[in-house]
């Protein structure tokens, strides 16, 4: 039988390789959006949950790495996602969210939200190992602008997350939260409806070499890879993690740390987009350098600014930071296309492992120095990947 013949054909969609699928990848994108909504509550809740079981900056941060240290297991999920469709990952990925996040307000305890943080993030690892390469093969030859729809519905995502957060806290209380889960679990009925027949996997592609045969011919790459994201992930901490702690520190309110949150990931949802376009014409290495520079010093600025001027810095910040993930995942998968869901699960593996090492050094350096001298000392490793960019180089 031939399936390109059939008009709504799963198939015929991932198997015309050249042209780009808006349909489909926006629709794993909105799912993208969804599951990251719900998973952006963790930050803006960090204050609350400091004051009211007595954290550390420490014990705040570590909250995070519960949610992100799951995705270690992506290279495994991939490795399975590239033999066979696991689309109901991506599916399910928005009620689980909704479910276990949306609890959060009520927890009693802190290993109560290190459990549900678990769950979370074994859910996270699901999506984010099928979602982006999905959206890949429905992008035909324009893989980073696929990669920066994908990236798109992310930061969109953790825009909305903050100031649905804060503003239902403010309307119902913590222990109000449990409400905000019909959203996802309505979504994922939609999905079901949307993708349920979309393959999370090219028929007809590349031969999928065996997992040890593939690590060693990534290897070359992921050492520069590596030490890109260390560098990276201490630029994201300070930016999306500990941000709202130090404004609250020096006197903002919790509604005001939450929106600056908004403001950062509305830009990063922009630059996203754009630097995945970008990097298909100009190549990845350039974006990169350019990101890895103008964002550290977009943070130096930011530390003595007050007022008004936070705002057009956050913006800035939020495009130039968060425009290299796209990048970065498309060529992943353009250099191995043979394990496309493999090479995207490292790395996310890689990504998520590092930056839950970097949110933990860094609350470790705020506690004994405090946090604007941990965030002016993250900008400085900023720098330091610009020379690194370079060494990142195409099969």
């Amino acid at each position: 039988m031939n399936t390109a013949a059939t008009p709504n054909s799963a198939s015929a969609a991932v198997q015309d390789t050249g042209r780009f699928r808006a349909g489909g990848v926006i629709t794993i994108s909105a799912a993208h959006a969804v599951h990251d909504t719900y998973t952006a509550f963790l930050s803006p809740l960090l204050p609350a949950f400091k004051t009211q079981l007595a954290l550390t900056n420490t014990s705040a941060g570590l909250l995070t790495v519960f949610l992100q240290i799951p995705s270690l297991a992506q290279p495994f999920i991939g490795h399975a996602a590239d033999r066979i469709s696991l689309r109901y990952l991506v599916i399910l990925a928005p009620a689980v969210a909704a479910v276990v996040m949306s609890l959060l307000g009520i927890c009693p305890s802190y290993l109560l939200l290190a459990v549900l943080l678990l769950i979370a993030g074994i859910n996270s690892a699901g999506l984010h190992s099928v979602g982006p390469v999905m959206a890949g093969y429905l992008s035909g030859r324009s893989l980073g602008r696929g990669m920066g729809f994908w990236m798109v519905g992310g930061e969109l995502g953790r825009t909305l997350g903050p100031i649905v957060i804060v503003s239902a806290v403010g309307w119902l209380g913590l222990r109000g939260t449990p409400w905000l889960m019909l959203g996802g679990l309505a979504f994922t009925g939609l999905l079901y409806a949307r993708l349920r027949d979309v393959p999370a996997r090219a028929p007809g592609g590349p031969s999928v070499r065996p997992w040890r045969e593939a690590l060693r011919a990534m290897g070359p790459l992921l050492l520069p890879l590596a030490g890109v994201l260390l560098l990276r992930g201490f630029v994201i901490s300070a930016l999306t993690t500990y941000l709202p702690l130090m404004l609250s520190e020096s006197g903002a309110s919790l509604w005001f740390a939450g929106m600056s949150l908004t403001v950062l990931e509305a830009a990063g949802a922009v630059g996203a987009i754009t630097g995945g376009a970008i990097s298909d014409r100009f190549g990845r290495r350039r974006v990169l350098a350019a990101s890895f520079l103008a964002t550290p010093l977009l943070m130096f600025a930011f530390l003595p600014a007050t007022g008004a001027l936070r705002f057009p810095l956050l913006l800035l910040m939020g495009f130039t930071s968060l425009a290299v993930a796209p990048v970065i995942m498309a060529m992943m998968q353009e250099n191995y296309p043979e394990n496309r869901a493999l090479a995207n699960g490292i790395y996310m593996a890689l990504s998520f492992g590092i930056h839950a090492a970097a949110i933990l050094i860094y609350g470790v350096v705020s506690d004994l120095c405090g946090l604007r001298t941990a965030f002016a000392a993250s900008a400085v490793a900023g720098l330091a990947g610009v020379p690194l960019a370079a060494l990142l180089r195409r099969r």
